[in-house]
């Protein structure tokens, strides 16, 4: 088996800080300091691409947490992980006629035509992972895109990769209906054989449809590639779901190759497996709870006419050793007062 260093790092841009456990700790919330006050009692509608997943559960959960304190009403539509599903949530969203959408985990690419719909009606938009660009005023009309970066998010879990030495074989897995997800995967692919590493194969395999297709699919690449097949990569931890009972299946013990790593976002089950050993090692996990606090202040933004703050959170790196030292988190939440900086910029 691989060498693995199993340590709970922060990761700011391409700098990797050691952590002080076990609270996932950041001395001081690097966010915003000013902007508006809260604006009067708004709808706000979170169109979800798909609840069962755990980074888009995790962000919506700190919007419906943020705009309680904020006095805000939200309405979270599930689009289910079809494109149709989506599409028939933006009609419900238009209907609500909110004063803001949220756009959660999906490519605002998919739905241009009702993004169009949305400008002409002058309702705000921001976003969670919603195309490659990150940060202020998107092209198609995005307010804001909250993510962390997501090429440092690929290349952490690709050198994490490639920590036992260049006598190694990952197999990538990736969903080309997102643009942001194929970019992720390449730069996976990119940083390994930079590295001297293998890449083993790309596989392109939609991410809604993952609890039926990862079992065989498994079981496939482990006829085809055995004991060549040493990582996984993943560009987000819901692969990884139903990936375990094909290797159990096949003899392979939780913490044996092929050993699973996670370009994000950190969800509660991949937590759970990297803490008990069961077939993920790490992921590359974002502050969701944060995320979801920032787009509530981004939006509060928007509303009043008010520019984009402009931040882009740091990722972490989320290993065994982290999370045995970290009690019982189940998720990369900052103990870092984000939540009483944006309540005291609200006024709240």
């Amino acid at each position: 088996m691989l060498k693995r260093t199993f340590i709970a790092t922060l990761l700011a841009g391409t700098t990797a800080l050691t952590l002080g456990l076990p609270a996932f700790a950041q001395t001081a919330f690097d966010g915003p300091t000013t902007g508006p006050k809260a604006a009067d009692a708004k709808l706000i509608v979170v169109l979800a691409g798909d609840l069962k997943n755990g980074g888009i559960l995790g962000v919506t959960t700190g919007v419906e947490e943020a705009a309680a304190k904020i006095g805000w009403t939200v309405r979270v539509i599930d689009g289910a992980g079809s494109v149709q599903g989506r599409t028939a949530a933006f009609g419900q969203a238009m209907a609500l006629q909110p004063a803001g959408i949220i756009i959660n985990g999906f490519d605002a690419m998919e739905q241009q035509a009702a993004i169009e719909g949305i400008k002409a009606a002058n309702i705000p938009m921001v976003a969670w992972h919603s195309g490659p660009q990150i940060g202020c005023d998107i092209p198609n009309g995005i307010f804001a895109n909250v993510s962390t970066d997501a090429m440092t998010v690929s290349e952490t879990a690709a050198k994490w990769a490639m920590e036992g030495g260049t006598d190694m074989g990952a197999i990538i897995f990736t969903d080309s209906t997102y643009e942001i997800a194929i970019a992720k995967a390449d730069r996976i692919k990119e940083t390994i054989e930079s590295m001297g590493g293998t890449v083993l194969e790309y596989v392109d395999t939609p991410i809604a449809d993952t609890s039926a297709r990862m079992g065989p699919l498994t079981t496939s690449l482990l006829q085809k590639y055995g004991d060549k097949w040493t990582h996984s990569l993943a560009i987000n931890d819901l692969y990884f779901d139903f990936m375990g009972p094909a290797l159990a299946a096949a003899g392979i013990d939780g913490k044996s190759n092929p050993l699973a790593g996670s370009a994000g976002d950190g969800s509660e089950a991949a937590f759970q497996r990297i803490r008990t050993g069961q077939y993920q090692a790490i992921t590359v996990a974002e502050p969701l709870n944060l995320q979801g606090w920032q787009m509530v202040d981004e939006m509060n933004r928007a509303v009043q006419g008010e520019a984009c703050s402009g931040y882009i959170t740091a990722p972490a790196l989320v290993t065994e050793a982290g999370l045995a030292a970290s009690g019982d988190s189940n998720s990369f939440d900052p103990q870092n007062g984000y939540r009483e900086a944006y309540s005291a910029i609200w006024g709240k």
